[in-house]
């Protein structure tokens, strides 16, 4: 029993670096597509601005330009927003405050873990079957 909890410390920087190394690919993924999708809500407003210069009737590229705009400012909030829920949730789990859901997921890694082992088993069992 004490065995295995000094291994489990000896283990637990490691598994420190990976949670942490987790949480800043996906919160840097997040902020990247809200950055991507801020830019690409202006480059489409420059791009449709003489459009609407152009085309005499305005209201309806106007309605178009405006919803567009509107949706992608929203969606590049979103996008941020959640980035930063996730950030804030991934240190929250890092730090060990167990944030909601953290259970859950310790629990898929555990069943995920498992699974791994006993293909393992399962492959060496087969392979060492094979070669006498």
């Amino acid at each position: 029993m004490a065995e295995q909890h000094q291994q489990q410390q000896q283990q637990r920087p490691q598994y420190q670096i990976v949670k942490a190394a987790t949480a800043v690919t996906a919160g840097g993924s997040c902020l990247v597509l809200s950055g991507l999708t801020l830019v690409g809500t202006v480059i489409a407003l420059a791009l449709a601005t003489p459009l609407l210069v152009i085309c005499s009737p305005v209201l309806v590229p106007a309605a178009i330009t405006v919803f567009l705009l509107i949706s992608g400012f929203l969606a590049s909030g979103g996008f941020g927003v959640a980035a930063i829920s996730l950030l804030s949730w991934m240190y929250k789990y890092v730090t060990g405050k167990r944030p909601v859901g953290a259970d859950k997921l310790d629990q898929a890694r555990m069943q995920l873990a498992s699974k791994a082992r006993d293909v393992k088993e399962y492959g060496q069992q087969h392979l060492t079957g094979q070669a006498s």
